[in-house]
Parts: structure tokens; sequence; C-alpha cells
């Protein structure tokens, strides 16, 4: 497995859309609002690999190689 097939949990949470900042993604993860795979995950470090899903907010995101991408070419590599 290399290092782009895996994602941190709080930077998928902004890929996807569903928060806008990483301080964001800890609130939302710390209390709780976040499963993977069916099983609350308060570790916003939680390395996510393909297959995975998240549901958070009435919303479920299956983790695709388009997930895997930077969202923004100018911005610093979340994984690197």
């Amino acid at each position: 497995m290399t290092e782009t097939e895996i994602i941190k949990l709080d930077q998928f949470l902004k890929v996807v859309g569903m928060v806008q900042s990483g301080g964001q993604a800890k609130l939302l993860i710390q209390a709780g609002e976040v499963k993977v795979n069916g099983s609350v995950e308060t570790r916003r470090g939680r390395k996510l690999v393909l297959g995975d899903r998240v549901a958070t907010m009435g919303n479920t995101f299956k983790v695709e190689p388009s997930t895997l991408q930077p969202p923004n070419a100018d911005e610093p590599n979340p994984w690197a």
C-alpha cells in the first residue's frame, strides 16, 4: 500500500465537503458524530484506505481513488 492509497479521516471529511476546515473536522470527530465502517471513530488521524465507508450527518461516503487526491494542487499535500 502506498501513501497515495491512504487518507486521514479529518482530511477525508474536507475532501468530500462535509467540513470546511481541520478544526471543524476535529470537533465533529471528537463529538462522536463520525462512523468508519459502522463504528464510531474519535481519532481524527485515523488512516482510511480504499473501500472504507465514512458516515456522518446523515451522509455516507466510500473512500475511492478520486477522494485520495488533494482537493487543490496549490495546497500542500495532506498525506506528506
